[in-house]
């Protein structure tokens, strides 16, 4: 795991260099997320709302909306798919973002309708590290993670 200006940053995982990370979890299943330094920047996530289980969306469409007391936004799916899980712990307490972004505080699993480029778009590795590192750098955030 990388580690920039205290935001930890996994090399295994693909990013939209922006603030969504992705896993695949196999049979083209996604996992989705948002970054370390992304939480940060949101502050104290008071609200999360998940799509439904069977929901269709298409790529760049919002597969959950998170809210802070300084900042709402949606979390968009590279890919289009079916949501076929979704951490219903976030919707009681969002907050575990602020504390786990990359582990128990997953967002949504989407099934891809084209898993075999459903990763087109994204990066991994030292590339996504580098690029994150200068998102991180250009919006001058400094991580930090909540303890509760």
């Amino acid at each position: 795991m990388s580690e920039f200006r205290g935001c930890e940053l996994p090399e295994e995982l693909f990013y939209d260099l922006d603030y969504v990370w992705v896993r695949p979890e196999g049979e083209g299943i996604f996992t989705l997320g948002v970054t370390d330094p992304a939480q940060t920047m949101s502050g104290r996530l008071q609200k999360a709302r998940i799509k439904k289980l069977g929901t269709k969306i298409d790529a760049g469409r919002h597969v959950a909306t998170l809210e802070s007391g300084k900042w709402a936004g949606g979390v968009p799916v590279p890919f289009a798919g079916e949501v076929v899980d979704r951490n219903d712990a976030l919707i009681t307490d969002p907050h575990l973002i602020n504390i786990d972004p990359y582990g128990d505080a997953w967002i949504a699993r989407v099934r891809a309708d084209d898993p075999e480029h459903a990763l087109d778009t994204l990066h991994t590795g030292v590339e996504a590290i580098e690029a994150l590192k200068a998102w991180i750098q250009r919006y001058d955030v400094q991580c930090m993670r909540c303890s509760d």
